[in-house]
């Protein structure tokens, strides 16, 4: 499966806090700051402010929210992530999906719409955020 990509600080902060394993099932919403696997069942809604990562056998029947997010496994909901949402070939989406970044492997299922939030469309510029295709006032000059 695919991994988040970070610097080694981030490493270190960024350990897994929850994982409900693939005999769990969860109803309701559920809610952690920290990085969350998913290999069971869930129901409801999933937010994290970190990354959320689902497992092939995992079947998610909730909205779900994060920071980062690699889905492998079934997700029938809307999908709402900040940043990068990375769709591998054996995941199925059912819903809408909002991202920044958005990567579909060759042989994912997706039905829903798509919007790119304006996180995609922004990089940073001697630490300044800016438009992309904007010029800089020395660019411009």
């Amino acid at each position: 499966m695919a991994r988040f990509r970070q610097t080694e600080d981030q490493e270190a902060e960024d350990t897994v806090e929850t994982i409900i394993g693939p005999s769990v099932k969860v109803e309701g919403d559920f809610a952690s700051r920290g990085n969350i696997i998913v290999e069971g069942h869930v129901s409801g809604s999933i937010k994290t402010s970190k990354n959320l990562r689902v497992g092939e056998d995992a079947v998610i029947q909730a909205q779900v929210e994060a920071a980062n997010a690699i889905i492998a496994g079934s997700v029938e909901g809307n999908v709402a992530i900040e940043d990068n949402l990375e769709v591998v070939s054996s995941a199925k989406i059912m819903g809408d999906v909002s991202a920044g970044r958005l990567s579909i492997q060759e042989g994912a299922f997706f039905s829903g719409s798509c919007q790119m939030t304006e996180a995609a469309n922004k990089e940073e510029v001697d630490g300044e955020e800016q438009e992309e295709g904007e010029e800089t006032e020395e660019a411009a000059e």
